[in-house]
């Protein structure tokens, strides 16, 4: 699957790709800047949560409540290797049952189940953002 939109048009995309992912785990792959992290409030907003949603680049990981579960944000890019998730107790939260929205999952593909939804974003010439769900 394969979606162009514009800015504006990021909640309507949070809902298409819903739809059409098979986990709760999505690798969210691109560029610093290619709007990961815009995309990824769309998605918790869509899914159901009234919590703030920012970036978790100096914490690694947010986590937003919903009526039924919770949503575990990553953001992994300060990260060196993969001995620093596993201090922070990655594998716990990637075996819960929760959603799991990944940035930079690239650092920790070694433990990343295979099943998981990745998305990848790049930006056009017009400044529209491409997404590919894979």
């Amino acid at each position: 699957m394969k979606i162009s939109y514009g800015i504006n048009e990021v909640e309507q995309v949070a809902k298409n790709l819903l739809k059409n992912t098979k986990t709760k785990t999505i690798l969210f792959y691109g560029h610093m800047g290619v709007g990961k992290t815009t995309l990824i409030k769309a998605l918790v907003k869509v899914l159901g949560s009234n919590d703030d949603v920012s970036s978790p680049t100096f914490s690694i990981i947010n986590e937003y409540k919903l009526q039924d579960g919770k949503i575990f944000h990553f953001d992994l890019y300060r990260i060196n290797d993969i001995e620093e998730a596993y201090n922070f107790g990655i594998e716990d939260y990637l075996d819960s049952e929760h959603w799991k929205l990944i940035e930079w999952p690239e650092k920790i593909e070694a433990i990343l189940h295979q099943d998981a939804d990745k998305i990848e974003i790049i930006l056009d010439d017009n400044n529209n953002r491409i997404i590919s769900l894979k």
